[in-house]
């Protein structure tokens, strides 16, 4: 009789042991922020017939892999991943970042969603990055990252810099900063960095403005906050939004042909950016053409190819009298993206130009 008093106590012991470890575990869930990720293919998500060959197929693997690759990364968070696209950035199309942007504000309404993370291909990261930045209506940590190796490659990047992007999306200090993206332990705001190096894992610089901080496995050290305007403090709403306005970039150089202005104006370009020389400088046809655009009511943007520095307004070229926008510290590539976002309600020349100096 007293055995069976034992054996029944040891069962409640067990399950009461068995209770507590489901309480903590249950607390311990609970205590970790929520995120989602949102896939939407590039090299990340990339794999190749052999770890040492350059050649490979981008988004070929899905969120659930990609996360099965990463020891502790659950510690970091409760995650749970969308599959939004699988696609290389170089075929990433607006109708995608719409359908990304428009997930992120409903995910940033819900009380249970801490950060959102979005994994993405480097070759169009900063146009993507940078629409995002205007495009989303939360002050919670959005994060963009991905990886210059695929995902079978010998030392992929990928899986630190997926962990790191849940690091900076789960910490509450990230708030507030705008898009983030985080590549090889730096983290970038969405305005100031662009890809420099075709394959370096260090792809990504800012040059102007300096990082916004860095991510070592998951801890981070902030230095600053991006001082432009953006998402909560965006004025641009695309939750209506089925298609955006056709902006082409065209690329300056010696002796450049003006047709190519004409092209764009014929085939239905409501905005042009030239990636100029110097201080956003092309030819003098190609001024001529510019001029005759903006005269048939296309938005002429002056930008610049070279890596650093901010073109001006009225410096070598009379935008006053031309009627041109001078892009100040944007790239053409994101140039292209704010432009868009502005044709897509009627503004003044110098409406558009106050864009550029606070986005």
């Amino acid at each position: 009789m007293a055995k069976i008093a034992l054996t029944g106590r040891k069962a409640m012991y067990l399950v009461i042991v068995a209770l507590l470890a489901s309480v903590q575990f249950a607390e311990a869930q609970h205590s970790k922020p929520n995120i989602v990720i949102l896939a939407t293919g590039g090299t990340i998500a990339g794999a190749a017939a052999t770890g040492t060959q350059s050649g490979y197929t981008s988004g070929a693997v899905t969120i659930d892999a990609m996360l099965d690759a990463v020891p502790g990364i659950k510690d970091l968070a409760n995650i749970k991943g969308e599959q939004i696209s699988n696609v290389g950035s170089q075929d990433m199309t607006f109708e995608i970042m719409l359908k990304v942007a428009n997930r992120i504000n409903e995910l940033a309404r819900s009380n249970d969603v801490d950060g959102i993370v979005i994994t993405h291909g480097t070759d169009t990261m900063e146009e993507s990055a940078f629409f995002l930045n205007l495009a989303v209506k939360t002050d919670k940590p959005v994060v963009l990252v991905g990886s210059m190796r695929p995902s079978t490659a010998v030392s992929a990047d990928g899986p630190l810099n997926l962990y790191n992007a849940v690091g900076v999306a789960a910490d509450p200090n990230a708030k507030g900063r705008g898009v983030l993206v985080v590549m090889n332990d730096w983290i970038h705001g969405a305005h100031s960095l662009t890809k420099t190096s075709t394959t370096s894992v260090q792809t990504f610089m800012s040059p102007l403005r300096g990082l916004v901080g860095v991510a070592s496995y998951g801890h981070n050290d902030f230095y600053t906050s991006p001082v432009w305007k953006h998402t909560t403090q965006s004025e641009f709403d695309v939750s209506a939004v089925t298609k955006l306005p056709r902006v082409d970039i065209i690329f300056a150089s010696e002796d450049m042909s003006p047709d190519l202005i004409d092209a764009a104006v014929t085939n239905g370009a409501k905005g042009i950016v030239i990636a100029g020389v110097g201080n956003g400088n092309m030819n003098k046809a190609s001024v001529t053409a510019a001029a005759h655009a903006v005269k048939k009511g296309v938005v002429v943007v002056r930008s610049s190819r070279v890596v650093t520095g901010v073109v001006g307004r009225n410096v070598e070229l009379k935008d006053d009298e031309l009627g041109f926008v001078a892009s100040d510290e944007l790239n053409p590539q994101k140039s292209r993206i704010l432009l868009t976002l502005a044709l897509l309600k009627p503004r003044t020349t110098s409406q558009i130009q106050e864009l550029y100096r606070t986005y």
